[in-house]
């Protein structure tokens, strides 16, 4: 199996598998902007975006965080349809998508 470099770009070793592990799976990296650390995740085509959403954000924040309060962008365009599926709105193997805080937050 061949995964993108992409998805191995700041990535620790462990891999977030939703759907289980099927040979169609997409490759991809999610990352958080404010924490500038990612995630590899691999995820079917019909996965909803938002299931990734939701496991990428257990997985950086263990304590957890409201999803609402996060957007997911692609190539920089936020995707206001989270229920749609990865394939349908344009994830492809080794995409990235980025999450950051829906709001501006104060520095401190």
């Amino acid at each position: 199996m061949t995964v993108p470099f992409v998805t191995e770009l700041r990535t620790d070793a462990s891999v977030i598998i939703i759907g289980g592990e099927a040979a169609n799976s997409l490759h991809i990296r999610v990352q958080v902007a404010e924490l500038w650390e990612a995630v590899r995740v691999d995820a079917p085509g019909q996965a909803a975006v938002l299931a990734v959403k939701t496991a990428a954000l257990a997985a950086f924040y263990p304590e957890g965080v409201d999803a609402g309060d996060f957007v997911t962008k692609l190539h920089g365009f936020e995707i206001f349809h989270e229920n749609e599926s990865l394939d349908a709105v344009g994830v492809r193997d080794g995409s990235t998508l980025l999450l950051t805080y829906r709001r501006r937050r104060p520095v401190r």
